[in-house]
């Protein structure tokens, strides 16, 4: 019986050498390769999946419906990209935006973008600088945010409040120079009651001075291509020289939605409390209770600025920011954001095609200690269109069945599209969801040892 086994050791000794030494030697390498001339096959799949069918190269994505809304702000194709970058700067890649304020808006000044992608979808006068107001606090919470993520500070740091902060006017909370109050609150207060003693405060902590904070918050500005803007103060009470744009606070409230979403726990509240329940705030965003799906984020108003607006809302998947500034008063300001989200709602839909680590094929791997690895989306992937023109939408995939050993989490292995009517709508590299070793003499030998104490024990 031991002859048997050991028969059958040397069997797969031989066996391991030969599928590692010999055979490789009559087969050929299969690499990455990019084929223009790729041969497809077409099939027909449901627009409403989130799978894609990884057996094909091209895919045709019915519509249940054909818009035939005449947009201002759509492409000659009724596409809009949605290849998303690092860069927070929104891409004001649609030249047809007109600049004509079609939806008879009562305000000085208004834009609409889609938060994900930072497509302009309305424009009116949205370079046109003007005074933020209470607005300006969207560059100071995202200045907070920002220092609560990196680990400088933490929700439940107690803050202090100075005399500086305690003098500050406008609307506030009445800090007390004996009193302290945790980060969590003062965010509360500056989120919901637009508080400037508590942002002054909050300011003096994180920066040292409200002077060295103004100077993060320019500093973050240009970073994110805000050229409108000059930030004077942290709070936006009226000052000469504290001015920005609709654009430029798109820009900084995309950014605090995309990279901070968290922050929609404070700027979602409609009624809390602070100090054991002796202090009262209500949020001076009348659409987080009357708008349905709003998300946040900031009014502001002063005699010079007028009445002012960052009004975000998410539905179906679709998330939106509107500007209204210098409006002629609260209620016309609120009307207005409300024509922007109605609009952008009711004229565009966000296309999801898959999502971050869906699989998309199982692909061989050759020499490797394991046979092969799933590839997998590298990130979200989805297009923003108007309602009804996702009719053909076609998907390429270029992606080899094989790949040779060794392969590391997150490498390349090919990538997929999706068009329409000749025109890119978003493409995202296919990658390996693990690493998978190259097999040598040492893993041969290590596999014949288990295999023979295997069938010594059998």
């Amino acid at each position: 019986m031991r002859i048997f086994k050991l028969s059958i050791c040397l069997f797969l000794i031989f066996t391991f050498c030969f599928s590692y030494f010999i055979i490789p030697c009559y087969a050929s390498e299969l690499g990455y390769i990019w084929s223009d001339s790729l041969e497809t096959s077409a099939n027909v799949v449901n627009n409403t999946s989130n799978t894609i069918n990884n057996t094909s190269n091209v895919q045709n994505i019915n519509s249940t419906t054909n818009s035939t809304n005449e947009v201002a702000s759509a492409t000659s194709n009724n596409i809009i990209n949605n290849t998303i970058t690092d860069e927070a700067t929104v891409e004001e890649t649609n030249s047809e935006v007109q600049d004509d304020n079609f939806l008879g808006l009562d305000c000085g000044s208004a834009i609409l973008i889609e938060q994900t992608t930072g497509q302009v979808l309305y424009a009116y006068n949205i370079h046109e600088q003007l005074h933020p107001a209470s607005v300006t606090k969207v560059m100071s919470i995202l200045l907070i945010m920002e220092a609560l993520d990196s680990g400088k500070i933490s929700l439940t740091d107690e803050v202090p409040c100075s005399e500086n902060a305690a003098s500050m006017g406008g609307s506030q909370i009445w800090l007390d120079p004996r009193e302290t109050l945790t980060v969590d609150e003062m965010l509360k207060a500056i989120c919901v009651n637009s508080a400037n003693d508590c942002v002054v405060a909050m300011a003096e902590y994180i920066a040292g001075t409200e002077e060295a904070f103004v100077q993060m918050m320019n500093d973050k500005a240009k970073e994110l291509g805000m050229n409108d803007t000059t930030f004077k103060n942290c709070h936006g009470l009226d000052e000469d020289g504290h001015l920005t744009s609709a654009y430029d606070i798109s820009l900084m409230s995309r950014e605090l939605l995309e990279k901070h979403p968290d922050v929609t726990k404070y700027t979602t509240i409609w009624m809390d409390s602070l100090r054991d329940g002796k202090s009262g705030l209500s949020n001076t965003n009348k659409l987080i209770k009357n708008y349905k799906g709003a998300t946040g984020l900031k009014t502001g108003s002063t005699s010079l600025a007028l009445y002012n607006l960052s009004a975000s809302a998410t539905r179906d998947n679709l998330s939106l920011i509107a500007v209204i500034m210098k409006a002629p008063t609260s209620k016309i300001r609120f009307e207005d954001a409300t024509k922007l989200l109605d609009y952008g709602f009711n004229t565009f839909s966000y296309k999801e095609f898959g999502k971050k680590d869906d699989v998309i094929k199982t692909i061989s791997v050759n020499k490797g200690t394991v046979n092969q690895v799933e590839a997998v989306l590298s990130e979200n992937c989805g297009t923003l269109l108007q309602k009804g023109s996702d009719k053909n939408i076609e998907q390429t995939l270029n992606l080899n069945d094989t790949i040779s050993a060794p392969v590391t989490k997150g490498q390349k292995l090919g990538e997929i599209s999706f068009t329409l009517n000749g025109e890119v709508l978003s493409t995202v590299d296919i990658v390996a969801k693990e690493n998978v070793e190259k097999i040598g003499l040492f893993s041969i030998i290590k596999k014949v040892y288990y295999s023979w104490v295997d069938l010594l024990r059998s």
